[in-house]
């Protein structure tokens, strides 16, 4: 595993292409702000998708589990409001 290097936030805004790059190929960065860590760049993890048969049957599984919560409509409503703004 690369070990990790620290870089000012300027110079990682300066340089997010060549750095996007490094991390691409494994590298990982802590950016700095005023010598403080302040976040982490580091490869993706990606998950492996679901195929279709499992994704119908994980929602089959859902809607029968006993402690799932109940919404009334009014509450979806509200939930469907809230995630367009």
């Amino acid at each position: 595993m690369a070990q990790k290097i620290e870089i000012g936030a300027y110079e990682a805004k300066t340089h997010l292409p060549r750095l996007l790059r490094e991390v691409a190929a494994g590298q990982s960065f802590t950016i700095t702000l005023r010598g403080k860590p302040v976040a982490e760049l580091t490869p993706a993890t990606l998950r492996p998708r679901r195929t279709h048969e499992e994704a119908v049957k994980a929602m089959i599984e859902f809607t029968q589990r006993s402690d799932r919560p109940s919404l009334t409509a009014e509450q979806i409503k509200e939930l469907i409001e809230d995630g367009r703004r």
